[in-house]
């Protein structure tokens, strides 16, 4: 990607939140290889939009996007999603595709959906060699954007047990990916009752804090 289109998504970003009259655009699933999941939780940004729309005065399509993590379609979209269970392998161009498309300005969530913290940490190590994960606490602004999570991240589902983490790759003081683990919100943004015993309260939880995900991404 050009520096030019680069400078111009971070400028077009804020102004596409603010202005809920602005053209509409679309937040996209990431497509990767490898042989894991990545269009698990099928019903989870549909939803997600909508709620952003209703709750956020966004603007955004409520089809999600497909992009692939080695194409140039990935630069179409400022906030992209990936999730799964199981293996997730980048090339080293598509590492080199990704690492451009956040520097320019792009945002990724990385929602392990179980099974998929072992694989992707390694891939996310190709993309910034020279960054680590870092834990946010939980007075970080991106829990405390239109929705208040005091305690931070909400679990929405078990998984092993173990209290729910947010991750996140700051790129000269940027947040260019967060990684939710213990958690998996996209579980919760699909509809209700696609998992028995999950609760309506814990689908909001987990909508509200996807919310705060998109208008911090796109406001940052």
């Amino acid at each position: 990607m050009k520096k030019t289109g680069s400078l111009a998504m971070l400028i077009v970003l804020p102004i596409l939140f603010l202005c809920a009259s602005a053209p509409s655009f679309k937040i996209a699933r990431l497509k990767y290889n490898g042989g894991g999941d990545w269009y698990a939780n099928r019903t989870a940004l549909q939803n997600l939009v909508n709620f952003c729309n209703l709750n956020l005065s966004t603007n955004m399509d409520p089809e999600e996007g497909i992009a692939d993590v080695g194409s140039a379609t990935l630069f179409q979209y400022p906030f992209v999603y990936v999730t799964g269970h199981g293996n997730i392998l980048f090339s080293a161009a598509e590492a080199e595709n990704l690492r451009k498309y956040l520097i320019g300005g792009g945002f990724l969530h990385i929602d392990d959906n179980y099974g998929l913290d072992q694989y992707v940490r390694p891939q996310m190590k190709k993309v910034f060699p020279e960054l680590s994960f870092v834990e946010l606490p939980a007075s970080h602004p991106i829990y405390h954007q239109k929705y208040d999570f005091q305690g931070g991240l909400p679990k929405v589902h078990e998984h092993d047990g173990k209290r729910a983490q947010g991750f996140a790759l700051i790129y000269k003081g940027r947040i260019v990916c967060f990684y939710t683990y213990e958690c998996d919100l996209g579980n919760g943004w699909e509809d209700y009752g696609t998992y028995e015993g999950d609760s309506e309260a814990t689908r909001q939880k987990a909508l509200k804090m996807g919310a705060n995900l998109i208008q911090f991404a796109l406001s940052q």
